[in-house]
């Protein structure tokens, strides 16, 4: 249990039976009445996001959310497969706990894995990953580095859009929040 006057962001309360992040938080003291906490809370399963207000000095409960590095293995077809670095330990993770973290999965790279009592709730990627080209249309004369765009396949089947002048081979950056392209990666 903790009190709202407590809440950080990335906190995981349990409310009602289902597990919600902190994802903002705001302190209120109205001149007329009681002090009030304003929150956003992101469900960890669906994703929805709900505003949520408590009275200040209210008890919560909160989720024990254990987070592991591991290492992707590989995709069995049915789900993905991690390692935990330090025991060694693989552990199945379905594609709906995985999300849109596929689009950027090679295997043997790291992530954070959270499980709230064995249960895992996400997987947690870096900000940004480093990845090749595997496909998209070549340049065309006149191509400038600022303007239009073009889709180009990434090697994890992913497509994101690019600069023109960008080919097949080429190591990119890309934001794995929003897929966007933030930039070439020199070899």
């Amino acid at each position: 249990m903790a009190s709202t006057n407590d809440l950080k962001n990335g906190m995981v309360l349990n409310l009602e039976g289902q597990l919600w992040a902190v994802v903002e938080f705001q302190h209120v003291k109205p001149g007329k009445g009681p002090a009030f906490v304003r929150t956003k809370l992101k469900n960890v399963e669906s994703g929805k996001t709900v505003d949520k207000t408590f009275n200040a000095g209210t008890k919560v409960e909160t989720a024990n959310v254990d987070k592991r590095t591991m290492q992707y293995l590989y995709n069995d077809g049915n789900s993905y497969v991690f390692m935990d670095v330090q025991t060694y330990d693989q552990i199945e993770v379905s594609p709906e706990s995985v999300g849109d973290a596929k689009n950027f999965l090679l295997e043997n790279q790291e992530a954070i894995i959270a499980t709230n009592e064995g249960r895992v709730l996400y997987v947690e990627l870096p900000a940004s990953v480093e990845l090749l080209i595997a496909e998209t249309e070549p340049g065309l004369q006149g191509d400038r580095s600022t303007g239009g765009t073009k889709p180009a396949t990434l090697e994890t089947g992913h497509v994101i859009q690019v600069p023109l002048f960008l080919t097949t081979g080429e190591k990119v950056k890309v934001d794995t929040r929003d897929s966007s392209y933030l930039g070439r990666v020199k070899n």
